[in-house]
C-alpha cells in the first residue's frame, strides 16, 4: 500500500475541536511549547500575520495615528490606579515577585493590556489643548493566565495592537472610536473575507473600566461566535485616576477623554474556522505567503524547469508567487500547498509548454482551468479576486442560514439544544436576564448590533418591555 502523501486531517463534522488543532500543526502555523497553553508560530503562521498586521498597521497610519512602545512590566501600584480595571483582570495577571534571588519589593505585573502605562504617560506629556489629539498605537506581546487555552483562539502569551488615544472632547473619542471599529471591521471583510456583525457590547461583556465598548463579532464554521475586534470609549475614567489634565481653550484645567481598542492574533483562528475544511487550510489570497504556487510537472526533461521560472519571473512583480523545485512528486506536492491553503496551484509541463498553456488549480473548490501563457498576469489577478469574493460570499451565506430569531427563552433552548447558532432575540436590558440565558443555554450576549430590528416588543427572557434587539451565541 503506497504512503500517504499528507497526514489525514480530523473530519470537522467528527470532532470541531481536533479537526482545528489537526490544521494548526499539520498546515505548520504553530506548535505547542513547553509553557502550557503557549504556542510556537512557525514561519509560514508568523507570514501570515505579517501580512495581516502590515495592513492593518497601514491602515492605523492612514488614519493618523504612530506606533509607540511601552514596558512589558507594570508596578502593582499603578495598575491599582483604576479600580474597575484592575478588578476585570486581577484573575487572568501573571506576576514577577523576584528579580534574580532578590524578592522585589513591589510585585510587577507582565501586561495585560496597556491603558495604564499609557495613562502615566500622557499624564506627563499633555499639558494643554495643543498637544491634543494623541493618537499612538502599540504593536507588542501580552500575557493573559487563561485556564482554558487554544493555538491562536486563547494563549497565556499573544500578540496584538493597543491603540490609546487622547482628545478634548468626548464627541471626538467617540468619533475615534467608532472610526478604529470601522477599520477593523474593513479589514476582515476586504482582507480576511469574514463577514462580520458591528455593534455594542452590553455592561456586563464590555471592558473593563470602559464607559462602552464596540465590537466585531464573526461566526464559526461550527456556528460559535468570536469576538474578533473591539474597540472602547474609555471616557474620562482613566484621565481622572491618573490625572490627566490640561489647559483647554478657555484657560481651564480640564481632563482628557480615551479610547483604546486591540486587535490579536486570534484572527488567523477565525480565518481558519471560518474558511478551511477537511482538506486543510484555506487562505484569502490577500492573506496569504505564497498567492500562486508553481509545479513543474515532469521538470527533468528538457526546458521544464526553465520555462517555470520564466512564469515566475513573469508574475513576480504582481502576486506572492513560488515555485517548488525539489525532486519531490508531484502528487506530494499537490497534497502539501492544498493542506497549507495556496490559494492557487499552477502546473506546467512538457505538453502545456507545446500548447503556450499552463493548468491552475483553485484551493478553494478544487477547479481546474487552463490559461494561455499570453493571458497569465491578467488571469492570475482575475482568479485570486474571484477566490475573495467567493470565499465571502460563501462565508456570508452561512452566516445568514445559520442566525434564527427566538421569541422565547424556550425556543433558544431548543435552538441550542439541537446545534450551534446565532440567536436573534430582543432584551429588556436587564442583567438578570442576560444572566439567566447564559445558564440555561449556555449563549452569551455577542453584541447590540448598530443596525437594529424590532422582532418582538417584549423580553425574550422576562416578558417584560424589550429595549434592544441582540445577537446571543455559544461563543470562544
Amino acid at each position: 500500500m503506497a504512503k500517504e502523501f499528507v497526514e489525514k486531517i480530523t473530519s470537522m463534522d467528527d470532532d470541531f475541536a481536533q479537526w482545528y488543532t489537526d490544521i494548526v500543526t499539520k498546515a505548520k502555523l504553530a506548535d505547542y511549547s513547553s509553557v502550557r497553553g503557549s504556542m510556537i508560530i512557525h514561519p509560514y503562521g508568523y507570514k501570515i500575520w505579517e501580512n495581516i498586521r502590515d495592513e492593518l498597521d497601514r491602515k492605523i497610519k492612514q488614519t493618523g495615528h504612530e506606533n509607540v512602545y511601552m514596558p512589558l512590566l507594570i508596578p502593582e501600584s499603578l495598575l491599582q490606579k483604576e479600580k474597575d480595571h484592575i478588578a476585570g483582570f486581577a484573575p487572568e495577571v501573571a506576576w514577577v515577585t523576584h528579580g534574580g534571588e532578590e524578592e522585589l519589593q513591589e510585585r510587577l505585573c507582565i501586561r495585560p493590556t496597556s491603558e495604564v502605562l499609557f495613562g502615566e504617560y500622557y499624564k506627563n506629556v499633555i499639558h494643554s489643548y495643543r498637544d491634543l489629539p494623541k493618537l499612538y498605537n502599540q504593536w507588542s506581546n501580552v500575557v493573559r493566565w487563561e485556564k482554558t487555552t487554544r493555538p491562536f483562539l486563547r494563549t497565556l502569551e499573544f500578540l496584538w495592537q493597543e491603540g490609546h488615544t487622547c482628545h478634548e472632547t468626548e464627541e471626538e473619542a467617540v468619533e475615534e472610536t467608532e472610526k478604529m471599529l470601522n477599520v477593523y471591521a474593513s479589514l476582515c471583510e476586504d482582507l480576511l473575507a469574514i463577514p462580520v456583525i458591528k455593534g455594542k457590547k452590553t455592561e456586563k461583556e464590555k471592558f473593563a473600566g470602559a464607559t462602552f465598548t464596540y465590537t466585531v463579532e464573526s461566526l464559526m464554521h461550527d456556528g460559535k461566535a468570536l469576538q474578533t475586534a473591539t474597540s472602547h470609549f474609555l471616557g474620562d475614567g482613566f484621565a481622572k485616576a491618573f490625572g490627566i489634565e490640561f489647559l483647554n481653550r478657555d484657560g481651564n484645567l480640564q481632563t482628557v477623554q480615551q479610547t483604546s481598542w486591540g486587535f490579536t492574533t486570534r484572527i488567523i483562528g477565525a480565518m481558519i474556522m471560518v474558511h478551511s475544511d477537511n482538506r486543510g487550510l484555506v487562505l484569502p489570497p490577500k492573506a496569504a505567503p505564497t498567492q500562486v504556487m508553481i509545479v513543474p510537472i515532469a521538470s527533468h526533461k528538457e526546458g521544464v524547469l526553465d520555462h517555470a521560472y520564466e512564469i515566475k519571473n513573469s508574475l513576480k512583480d504582481s502576486v506572492r508567487v513560488e515555485i517548488d523545485a525539489s525532486d519531490k512528486k508531484p502528487g506530494w506536492k499537490f497534497n502539501e500547498y492544498e493542506m497549507q491553503g495556496v490559494p492557487l496551484r499552477l502546473e506546467v509541463g512538457p505538453r502545456d509548454i507545446e500548447k503556450e498553456q499552463v493548468m491552475f488549480v483553485r484551493r478553494d473548490t478544487g477547479e481546474k482551468r487552463q490559461v494561455s501563457v499570453h493571458d497569465l498576469k491578467s488571469e492570475v489577478e482575475k482568479l485570486l479576486a474571484d477566490i475573495h469574493d467567493e470565499l465571502y460570499k460563501k462565508a456570508s451565506l452561512y452566516l445568514k442560514e445559520k442566525t434564527l430569531i427566538a421569541f422565547t427563552l424556550a425556543d433558544m433552548e431548543n435552538f441550542l439544544r439541537e446545534d450551534n447558532y446565532l440567536i436573534q432575540a430582543m432584551w429588556c436590558g436587564n442583567k438578570d436576564c442576560e444572566n439567566e440565558i447564559k445558564e440555561k443555554t449556555g449563549a452569551t450576549s455577542r453584541c447590540i448590533p448598530f443596525e437594529q430590528e424590532s422582532i418582538a416588543e417584549t423580553c425574550v427572557c422576562c416578558g417584560k418591555q424589550a429595549e434592544d434587539m441582540v445577537y446571543w451565541a455559544k461563543a470562544y
